[in-house]
């Protein structure tokens, strides 16, 4: 089941195009991330998916409510944790949470045990009745992401979570992100920072308002260099073997008895071991054969720019 599908999405802020014809379908039970940077219109998305703006086109699906017809409902199973921290300052970590369990309309018995027990999950027990104002910048995040989680959502909508927060917190969220995947929590998250959508299952990289690749993280490396990239150095003139291959060279560099080649292969793990039995039948010896890593902000570049890594 889709637990979001939005079609056709374009939201014109005066003569600013901020989302120009965005379609996502997110299946249930995944982390799906939207990658970009800042400005690309993911936030704005993100609020249209939630009913907090209004498309200026497209339709906007959660579990197959529509949003624009039944946004109560939408907000009954969803869980939002915005970028900035939108609690009240003013009061305490127990009361903003007492607040919004009564938003989300939890009995009394089911608000103390909700709260006690994301208090304990957060780590926020002994800082339950500081105001949240007073709270540092790490734990203003966890309290944000525990208020967003009070009511149990099916969906999860995280708005750059980890921005301006140090590596351990980072981590800390991920680790997070993952255990409610696998309690069956979907989790829509966006994100500037590349190297965080490897936890992602699929993702979409927008740009200018538009999604310029959809794909899991694998699919959008490939995508955009056209296959995988492995490296061998080998001792011998591998290039005549290599013609009869479907690797294409992308590099070549001889030094002295051995040479260094960089290939494209559509696949990394079917391609390595049979090319290298392939080149020692014909006495070309393989000293070292390894696929090349290669970061999403290099596939995103070369997608939206048409500028990729020196190979």
């Amino acid at each position: 089941m889709l637990a979001i599908e939005a079609v056709n999405l374009v939201k014109v802020f005066g003569s600013f195009k901020a989302v120009d014809g965005v379609t996502l379908k997110v299946e249930e039970g995944v982390i799906f991330g939207l990658l970009g940077p800042n400005g690309a219109g993911k936030s704005t998305t993100i609020r249209m998916i939630l009913g907090l703006l209004k498309p200026t086109s497209g339709s906007i699906k959660v579990f197959g409510i529509d949003v624009e017809d039944d946004r109560s409902s939408v907000l009954k199973i969803t869980g939002y944790m915005p970028q900035h921290f939108s609690l009240y300052e003013d009061l305490t970590v127990e009361e903003n949470m007492r607040l919004y369990a009564s938003l989300y309309g939890l009995n009394g018995r089911e608000t103390e045990e909700r709260i006690l027990e994301l208090l304990d999950e957060f780590m926020l027990k002994e800082f339950k009745g500081r105001l949240a104002g007073k709270l540092s910048g790490g734990m203003k995040q966890r309290l944000s992401l525990a208020v967003a989680l009070l009511h149990r959502p099916r969906l999860l909508i995280v708005d750059e979570p980890t921005a301006g927060v140090d590596p351990p917190l980072r981590r800390y969220f991920w680790e997070k992100f993952r255990e409610l995947k696998k309690r069956g929590v979907t989790i829509l998250v966006t994100t500037h920072y590349m190297d965080e959508a490897e936890n992602c299952d699929r993702i979409a990289l927008m740009s200018k308002g538009k999604v310029a690749a959809e794909g899991s993280p694998l699919e959008i490396k490939r995508l955009a260099y056209g296959g995988d990239i492995i490296e061998m150095v080998v001792a011998g003139n591998p290039r005549e073997v290599l013609k009869e291959t479907a690797a294409k060279v992308l590099d070549f560099e001889e030094n002295g008895s051995y040479s260094r080649v960089r290939l494209l292969v559509p696949d990394a793990s079917e391609y390595l071991i049979p090319l290298t039995r392939e080149l020692e039948a014909y006495n070309v010896k393989v000293v070292r054969a390894y696929p090349v890593s290669l970061s999403l902000e290099e596939a995103f570049i070369r997608l939206t720019t048409g500028d990729g890594v020196s190979s």
